[in-house]
């Protein structure tokens, strides 16, 4: 796969395979920004993905629960095991949330299309986080499944 990026530098994302068996394996996705708006593409996606047999764990500090799961304000108060954070935040706060994602010892952290931090991509892989940027779970969700 061809490295991506311009003048912020570049990346890699994993391959097809390596997302299929991510996808594959995992079981809990807390999804950070996750709106109850159902306009917002974080409540459509994350209600294909409760859909697909995810449990989803909604992250915003501004949310009690959204899809009728308990919303938490951010990563490091969730109690349970996480699989991938999917991240629908501004690139600016992305790092932050990679800190934290590194803290609470998820597998993977999965930035949605248009949402880019190299810094944060590099950290996260540095952590030994499986790193997903710029690419939207739902699409890639469809693109391997066949769903």
């Amino acid at each position: 796969m061809p490295i991506n990026g311009g003048a912020q530098g570049g990346w890699k994302n994993p391959s097809s395979d390596e997302i299929k068996k991510l996808l594959q394996k995992s079981k809990t996705i807390a999804v950070v920004g996750l709106s109850s708006n159902p306009a917002r593409a974080s409540n459509r996606i994350a209600g294909f993905l409760i859909e697909k047999g995810y449990r989803v764990i909604p992250v915003n500090p501004k949310e009690k629960s959204v899809l009728g799961q308990k919303a938490y304000p951010d990563l490091r108060s969730i109690p349970d095991k996480i699989d991938i954070v999917d991240v629908f935040r501004n690139p600016s706060i992305v790092p932050d949330i990679v800190e934290a994602a590194v803290a609470c010892k998820v597998g993977a952290v999965w930035l949605q299309e248009n949402v880019v931090s190299t810094e944060a991509f590099s950290r996260g892989e540095r952590a030994g986080l499986m790193m997903v940027m710029d690419r939207c779970i739902f699409k890639e969700h469809r693109r391997l499944f066949n769903d």
